[in-house]
C-alpha cells in the first residue's frame, strides 16, 4: 500500500513542476494566462490529474487546453524525471471552474441579502392580524377572584386528591 502522505507530496510536486514548465519552457501562443491550481495523483502513482484556471473567455480556455494537450509529452517526461518513479504518471488536464462557482455563490448570497432586506421592509410596515397583545393579562385582584372560582381554598378537596405544582387537581 502507498502511504497517503507520500501521495500528497508527489501530487504537490507534480503541481509545482507543471507550473514551472508551463511558465518557463512552453512557448505556445495558444497558452493563455494560466494558473495551475491543484494536482491529484492516484494511490498507485500512475495517473495524475492537473487542475488549471485560465483568465479570459471561452476561446482562451479552448486554446489553453489545446496547448496543454500538445505539450503533454514534454510535461510528462519532466515530471517523470523529477519524481524518480519507475513509471511516469500520465497527466490529465482539467479546467478548474472554481471562479464560476464562486461567482454563482456570490450571486445567490446577494439575492438572499436582497430578499432579507425586502422581508425587513415588509415587517416594518406590517399590521397585526389580531390584537397587539393577544394574551389576557390578569391584574392582582382578578387572580384572587379566579382562584376562588376554580374551587381553590373552598375546602371541598377530598383528602386523597393529588395536586399538581400549580395547586390544581390532577
Amino acid at each position: 500500500m502507498t502511504d497517503p502522505a507520500r501521495v500528497r507530496r508527489h501530487a504537490e510536486r507534480v503541481r509545482e513542476l507543471v507550473a514551472s514548465v508551463v511558465r518557463t519552457q512552453i512557448k505556445d501562443p495558444r497558452l493563455g494566462m494560466i494558473t495551475i491550481t491543484d494536482a491529484r495523483i492516484t494511490a498507485d502513482l500512475r495517473d495524475a490529474t492537473v487542475y488549471y484556471t485560465v483568465l479570459g473567455d471561452a476561446a482562451a480556455q479552448t486554446g489553453t487546453k489545446a496547448a496543454l494537450d500538445s505539450a503533454n509529452g514534454l510535461l510528462r517526461s519532466t515530471v517523470g524525471k523529477a519524481l524518480g518513479l519507475r513509471h511516469s504518471p500520465t497527466l490529465t488536464f482539467v479546467h478548474d471552474d472554481v471562479q464560476e462557482h464562486a461567482k454563482h455563490i456570490d450571486d445567490l448570497l446577494a439575492a438572499a441579502r436582497d430578499a432579507d432586506a425586502e422581508v425587513q421592509r415588509l415587517a416594518a410596515t406590517a399590521d397585526y392580524a389580531g390584537e397587539a397583545q393577544p394574551y389576557r393579562i390578569e391584574s392582582d385582584g382578578d387572580e384572587a377572584d379566579g382562584a376562588e372560582a376554580d374551587g381553590a381554598g373552598t375546602g371541598d378537596e377530598s383528602a386523597g386528591a393529588e395536586l399538581d405544582p400549580n395547586g390544581k387537581r390532577r
